[in-house]
Formats: C-alpha cells, structure tokens, sequence
C-alpha cells in the first residue's frame, strides 16, 4: 500500500437525504429589555437583536429592525400611530408599525436613552446625560434639567394627568409643567436609583435598586415600603393589570415575579412556568401579563398563576460553550449566563443559583466538578450544576477565561491577556504557568494528551511537557494565525486557526500539515471534536465539516443548519450538538450519518460486505507491513482493536457483532484508512 488516503482510494462523505441538522428549543436569547403594548400590537426591545413585533398576543413575533442603527433597545413609547424606540444611538420613530425606523435626535446631546415616556405632544426621553423633551414628535429636542442634579440618569418615567415623574439615579422628581422645573420627592426613599413605576388611581408605585418597592397616595410627597414578602430589593419592573400588581426583582444571579393584590401590603411570588426568573420588562394587555426575560418572552393570563413561554420567532441565543455531564447538557451564552437542558434540548431552563446573567465562555468537566469560565472570573459546581460558587484565588482581575482543561487533579485555565493559570486543588487557588509563553497571549484552546498540554494562542500553538513549568512554541508548518481550537486523537493533533483551515501533528507539533481538501477557502475553525473515526470542525461562516479519515478530505454536513458560525461542539450518546453564533443549540443524531463509498481506487480490498461471521482487509500492492484493525460503531464507541504481524491478507471473526453499520479502522504503518461495514 503505497498511499492510503482518500484522495486516492476512499472519500467517506455523508447522506443525508433523510437527516438533517434540528434546532433545539432554546436557549433563547434577545435579552429582553422593555415591553410595550397598543391595541393587538406589542413591541419587544431587546440587547443585542433590536425590536420584534406580535400581533397575535405573542403568539409569533417578527423582527422590525429595518433603519435601527443600534440593536440595543431598552425602551419604547407608542402614541396612536408613531412609535419611538430608544437606544444606544438616540431616539428612532416609526409610523409604519415598525416596518421602518428613521432616527430623530436633534438637539439630543446624550444618545444613550435610557427611558421614553409621552403625555399628548410632549415626548419626554431620560438618557445617561439627563432629561429631554420633544414637541413635534421628535423632530427637535430641549434639554430639561432645571432642577435636577448634574449628569442625573433617567431610568424611568410615569405620567399621571400634568403630573410628570421621572426615576433616576438621584431618586424621583415631579414636574407639573412639563419638564420645565423638576422637584426631589423623596421623602421616606431608602434608596435614591428609582428604576420603575406603576400608577393605579392615586397610588404611585415607585421600583428601587436596593430599597425594594415604594408607596406614594399623595403625589410623590412622601413613600412608605412596602416590601412585605419580597425577598429581593432591587426592583426591575412593575405592572398594574386591574387590582393586580405585579414586581419583577432580581440581579445578575436571578430574580422572581411577585403578585400584590392589596396595593403592596403583601407580596407573593408567581413563577410557575418561568423557566428564567430573571424578568426585566413586564406589560400588560387586557388580562394579558407579559414577562420579559434574558430568555425571550413568557404569558400570563390567569394573573401569574401560571405562565407560558411565546418565543416563536424571537432569537435564539449566542453560544459560547458546551459540556455534558451525564443527562445534563450545559450551554453557556452570551450576556445571559448558563442553561440547562435535561431532555437533549427540547426544553432549556436558566441556571440561576449562584451563576450570574453574563458572558459565559468555556467549561471543563471532572466527575461531578464543572468549572465555567466567565467574564471575569471562574466558577466553580460541586454537584453537577445544581449550584455555583467563584474559585479566584490567585486569577488575575478583569480577565476573560476562553479555554479551560483537566488532567487528573491539574486544571489549567486559559485567559486573554495573562497566559495560563493552574490549580492543583480544585480551584481553591491558582498559579500562573507562563514560562515560555509570549507576554499578553490570548489562550483560546487548551488540549491535553498525556504529559503533553498544548496551547492554541494569538502566537501559534505552545508545547509543555511538565505541567505547564515551561512552555515551547511548536509553529513549524503552521501560518502566522490565531489558533482558535485543538483536538486530540491517539498520536493526531488537530488544530483550527483563524484563516488556513484544519491543521495536522503526528509528532507532538513538531511539524503541521495543513488538511483542507474539501475545505472552502479563507475560513476560520472555530470548534474540533472527534468521535470515534469521525472528526468535526466547526467554522466561522461555513457551517459544519466531517472528516473519516484523520482530516485527508472533508465533507459539508450543513443539511438543516442555518446558522453558518459555528462556535462549540459536544457530544452526548448519540447526538452531537453544536453551538452557534446566533441561532442557540443545534443537534444532529451521529447514526444518522450514513457512510457512502465514493469511486476512488483503493489498495483495499474488503469482502465480504455486507458480512455475516468473517471479513477478510486484503492489502493489495505494498509489501506487508504490521497492521492495526479498529472497528467504531456508529455512535464513534470503539468496539474492537487488534494489532496483527506483516500479513497481507488479514480475516477477522466478527460472528459476536450486532447487524448494523460499523467503521473499519485499517492502519498499515503510518496510514490509515477507514471504511465502512454492514454487519447482517
């Protein structure tokens, strides 16, 4: 055997005219910032993903993003046909139903609009640079801080007749002229950030960071709590449906919805349905409550009793990461922290207790530990997710940890400026292992082999072969590009740079090949996993590529996926899961990969096959050399290995095997080929 790769003997390319990729439900993503409602219509703002439209009560939603210069959306006002909406770049209108937005900020000196309120022809925005006010519907605006605090914050708004209230990081002001004179009104405030407000006759209902819920009868003039069975103080929304007042509180680490139905006297919680807790936004329509999340959209109509998530064509999230552990998928997103799916993504839930709603950007898994690296920090589980608690010791501060790995009781933790850190006592401290490794590295990969800890950095890929004590560069054959992802199989190496594609090592990176057959050109390889024979490489705008055969030639296995960035791979049993850029979890069943033979010569030759008790690999035109026989069920699980002495005809007893497809491992010497097998 002369050569044995697929460029000249056997292509093993994927069918699937009956499989597809699926996404899962979730998670979703949007991270819901405000809610407004008129008539049939509602309007959803969210960071990141701009604004969407429901017409048929959450039903379904539609994004209406076209004009909007900034998908940061925190607020929105509607007056008849004119709806305004706020964000990072100003005020926008729309008078088309959100078909079109045009921004509208002149005379607007602070772009960040924090909050939007109107009162007939007075449109009243509060931004991170105080007060404005337009009269002819935002075509111009004036500034209104006569008054208020220099650089006060306008988090919020309420309007009750020529009664205007304005929440901010100095506590509430009310204005009976509309905004040309402001007055502090806090008298019995315990906390001064007034983030919300809700009006039900002549109660005023004031929402604070810190201080919980506040009670006003007389025009702002004095508060009273009334905080009775909440169990959180900081205040993110409130809503009046009827005599119902609903609260929604929390922070980054979670939060509940609380019902009142005796003007706040008493609170009680009503999350029965919510799979995230953390509500940022509420509104109401008729006997309809909705729920904001950083999890899409939820719906009440039984006054919270229970709740029921109207995601439908919301965004899913942004997908850094994930890991399985045991029955337990772990997806770590974007601005909205960790979810959880027990049932391979049918459902996602929040991961609320003791993780925070932030960027969550790699996992590694010991038994029952994970640990998650964060924006920031490192995180640490003891009882498989359930709940979490920081292990910093020793980390530097205002880092990011994009890369984590384990080898035994070692864990190295990758960061974007400050190298590598390692733990030898389960996070409870850590100490920095850079000898070696360039100043300001970005470590984006970590993969173990052994005693063998490569690195994939901003500056190629690095070699320790003593716990990470020092560090070598092992660049040989590799371009000057970003390793993004490394992948491990026996003595195969595999790493993914930004531009260049899959990249092999069989020597422990003393020298790369670069493995692109099959490959578009000018991509990046964000993710590698391997399963049995199978590796996967997940790119950065062309979807999913399999490889059978140690990366020699590649296939698209895009089929279903829309989402063409791919950020993270997993695997659990038979389904491998990848993340997206944009689109949350996909999955795709690994036995629905059917190998097909395409008509390459091959130097094997293997009979019969299908086979019933015995299969015969004869090597057809190379002097025998010492062969090694592996053979992978579907799942990638390895069934059988055997190792036989220079023979050219090789019979192999598969009479204990269950009929099905297998994959034939065949290595002579330094090459392999992979084929596959029907078993009857």
């Amino acid at each position: 055997m002369k050569k044995l790769t697929l460029l000249i003997i056997i292509a093993l390319t994927a069918n699937f005219a009956n499989a597809q990729w699926q996404q899962t439900n979730g998670p979703y993503g949007g991270y819901l910032r405000c809610l407004a409602v008129s008539g049939t219509n509602i309007f959803a703002g969210t960071y990141g993903y701009g604004l969407y439209l429901s017409t048929d009560n959450g039903t379904s939603w539609t994004a209406v993003n076209n004009g909007l210069t900034s998908t940061n959306v925190g607020s929105i006002a509607i007056s008849g046909t004119n709806i305004f909406a706020g964000n990072g770049d100003g005020v926008f209108l729309s008078s088309n139903n959100g078909s079109s937005w045009t921004a509208v900020n002149n005379g607007l000196t602070n772009t960040s609009v924090r909050s939007l309120a109107i009162s007939g022809n007075n449109i009243f925005a509060g931004t991170y640079g105080g007060l404005f006010l337009s009269t002819n519907n935002g075509s111009s605006w004036t500034a209104i801080n006569n008054g208020l605090p220099i650089n006060t914050m306008g988090f919020s708004f309420a309007i009750d007749g020529t009664n205007i209230y304005t929440g901010t990081s100095n506590g509430v002001f009310l204005s009976t002229n509309n905004g040309s004179s402001w007055t502090a009104v806090n008298n019995g405030l315990t906390s001064t950030s007034v983030t919300a407000f809700a009006i039900s006759g002549t109660n005023i209902f004031a929402g604070t960071y810190g201080g919980g819920v506040f009670l006003s009868t007389n025009n702002g003039s004095s508060w009273t709590a009334v905080n009775s069975g909440l169990t959180s103080g900081s205040v993110n929304a409130l809503v009046i449906s009827g005599t119902n007042i609903f609260v929604a509180t929390g922070d980054d680490y979670g939060g509940d919805v609380f019902l009142s139905t005796n003007n706040g006297t008493s609170w009680t919680t009503v999350n029965n349905g919510l799979t995230n807790t953390r509500v940022q936004t509420l509104a109401q329509n008729g006997s309809s409550v909705f729920a904001g999340t950083d999890d899409g959209v939820f719906l009440s109509i039984n006054n919270g009793t229970s709740w029921t998530a109207v995601h439908n064509g919301l965004p899913h999230d942004k997908v850094n990461a994930l890991v399985i552990s045991g029955t337990n998928i772990f997806a770590g997103t974007i601005y909205n922290g960790l979810f959880l799916t027990t049932n391979n993504g049918s459902s996602w839930n929040a991961v609320h207790n003791g993780f925070p709603s932030m960027d969550v950007i790699s996992f590694c898994k010991s038994g029952t530990n994970i640990f998650a690296g964060i924006d920031g920090g490192m995180l640490l589980s003891t009882n498989n997710g359930y709940s979490w608690h920081a292990v910093n010791n020793g980390l530097p501060a205002y880092n990011h940890f994009p890369s984590l790995a384990i080898s035994g009781t070692n864990i190295f933790a990758g960061t974007t400026s400050k190298g590598i850190y390692l733990s030898t006592n389960n996070g409870s401290s850590w100490t920095a292992v850079n000898g070696g490794i360039t100043p300001y590295t970005y470590v984006y990969s970590l993969a173990i082999s052994g005693t063998n800890i490569f690195a994939g950095t901003n500056y190629g890929v690095f070699l320790s072969t003593n716990n990470g004590t020092s560090w070598t560069a092992v660049n040989n054959g590799l371009p000057n590009s970003h390793i993004w992802s490394l992948a491990i199989n026996d003595t195969n190496i595999y790493a993914g740079a930004d531009s260049g594609g899959v990249f092999l090592s069989t020597n422990n990176g003393s020298l790369w090949n670069s493995i692109n057959n099959g490959f578009p050109t000018n991509f990046g390889v964000s993710a590698l996993t391997i399963s049995g024979s199978n590796i996967f490489a997940g790119t950065w705008g062309s979807g999913v590529y399999m490889s059978s055969n140690n990366g020699n030639s590649w296939t698209n296995v895009n089929s279903g996926l829309t989402d063409s960035i791919i950020t993270t791979f997993a695997i659990s049993g038979n389904n491998i899961f990848a993340g997206t850029n944009g689109s949350g979890v996909w999955k795709r069943a690994l036995s629905e990969m059917r190998i097909e033979e395409n008509n390459y010569k091959s130097n094997i030759t293997l009979y019969p096959n299908p086979a019933n008790n015995k299969v015969t690999i004869i090597n057809n035109n190379e002097p025998a050399k010492e062969t090694i026989i592996s053979i992978f069920n579907i799942q990638g699980k390895l069934m059988l290995s055997e190792k036989f002495k220079e023979q050219n005809a090789i019979e192999l007893n598969i009479s204990k095997f269950a009929g099905g497809i297998y994959i034939l491992k065949i290595q002579v010497g330094n090459e392999i080929e992979n084929r596959k097998l029907v078993i009857q």
